[in-house]
């Protein structure tokens, strides 16, 4: 029997499984469009296997809003209906000459598993700091730091008090630490939290006459917010910050938390019971495991094809590949890119056990769109982030990817393995 393993359960993990899977059924059957066309064969005897330690396929790109225990869907449901074998366990070693993986489940046994073709699409990770107090900073980077969070942020109303909500009857309520977050990056993920945050903060304090204290404060290393966006998004980004009452702290960065406060690398502390940590991310660890050659960011360099770069019978797909996009940049941390490197992983792992031609990486334009909370929401497009759609308008067009478009077909194994063709594209083109 020969198999196709997909390790990793996310965005791209779950399309190169449904991709290879549609292939080999395709080749089957001898369906147009799938490889029949092109001269290839398959038996009964391919396989598709994904391997991943959690049970469901989290939206990650969700994970800034509330109810974060919702934004999770079964993989058996997405997968099981086209025929994709899952196995629960963690890879913690990948023999590429022999072909093996070796994985651990959650009793602790290992079991060795052989594989005819790999992809690895085992995503990214949060770079934490190893700063005094680290442990007191949240993050949603994962489903589990985003629950925690949440849970966190509703259990304020029960913390004592602080002593700045001691105070003589009318004089100025100051912002005091219960209702104070500290966001730290100021990159999508952490303007999307910090412009949240405030929503989510208010509706939390607003039973309890705290609304009006609501403070959220967004620093940032370098000298201003959001300057990895690009130059046409910031007076956008501004404007949203400052309709929404967030304070910027740029050119510092925190150096030590404590439960109560943050203190900042220029000195100063800000009394706070929340901070949020999302300044960096690099591919995750089971990247490492491939002895390919790495980026700054531990992504393994694909080729065309992604096929990771002297290693063969191994792809890379999503946050642990980074591959060319043919407009003269490589891609980023990102869903619009994990989806269809996925598909194409998927689908050249197949065709090269076919023996039929893989085809080259082929994304869309590059777009940006960020959900900034109650100001509303901004869309760009290309590399050098021309604003198309700001306010309610980019607000929907968001709601609508995150919401609607990059969730998978569930109990359908047709119409996953039709959405799993590497020629459709899940994002459209034109967001009005």
């Amino acid at each position: 029997m020969s198999e196709i393993v997909v390790v990793g359960g996310g965005f791209a993990g779950v399309w190169a499984a449904a991709a290879a899977a549609r292939l080999l059924k395709g080749a089957r059957q001898g369906v147009p469009g799938g490889v029949g066309e092109t001269g290839g064969a398959a038996g009964p005897e391919h396989t598709v296997r994904l391997v991943t330690p959690e049970d469901d396929m989290v939206m990650r790109p969700r994970l800034y809003e509330a109810d974060p225990h919702t934004m999770r869907v079964p993989l058996d449901r997405i997968l099981g209906p086209a025929g994709v074998r899952r196995t629960a366990a963690a890879v913690t070693a990948i023999d590429t000459a022999r072909r093996t993986l070796t994985a651990v489940d959650r009793t602790g046994g290992a079991r060795e598993i052989a594989y005819d073709g790999l992809v690895l699409a085992t995503g990214s990770r949060l770079v934490r700091p190893e700063i005094p107090g680290a442990g007191h900073l949240h993050d949603v980077d994962t489903l589990a730091g985003a629950t925690a969070l949440d849970a966190h942020l509703h259990a304020l109303p029960d913390f004592p008090k602080d002593q700045s909500e001691d105070r003589p009857e009318g004089t100025p309520a100051p912002a005091p630490a219960r209702w104070t977050a500290v966001v730290v990056g100021s990159g999508a993920t952490g303007l999307e939290v910090a412009t949240e945050l405030v929503h989510r903060l208010r509706t939390i304090a607003a039973p309890h006459g705290a609304a009006d204290r609501v403070r959220v404060v967004l620093v940032e290393r370098a000298a201003a917010v959001g300057a990895s966006l690009g130059a046409p998004a910031a007076p956008v980004i501004a404007r949203a910050l400052a309709d929404l009452g967030i304070e910027t702290r740029v050119g510092v960065t925190v150096t030590a938390v404590e439960a109560d406060a943050v203190t900042l690398s220029d000195g100063s502390r800000l009394p706070a019971r929340t901070a949020v940590w999302t300044a960096g991310v690099r591919a995750a660890e089971p990247a490492r495991l491939v002895p390919g050659r790495h980026d700054e960011a531990g992504r393994l360099e694909v080729d065309a094809f992604l096929r990771v770069t002297g290693v063969p019978g191994v792809w890379a797909a999503g946050d642990a590949a980074t591959a060319p996009t043919g407009h003269g940049h490589r891609t980023v941390f990102s869903c619009q890119y994990a989806i269809p490197l996925g598909k194409f992983a998927g689908h050249n792992a197949a065709a090269t056990l076919l023996g039929v031609e893989p085809e080259p990486f082929a994304p869309g334009p590059y777009v940006m769109c960020l959900d900034l909370g109650d100001a509303g929401g901004l869309y760009a497009t290309g590399w050098e982030r021309a604003v198309q759609l700001t306010g309610d308008e980019a607000k929907k067009y968001k709601r609508a990817v995150t919401e609607q478009w990059i969730y998978p077909p569930l109990d359908d194994g047709p119409e996953l393995l039709r959405q799993a063709d590497h020629r459709l594209r899940t994002r459209r083109s034109n967001p009005v």
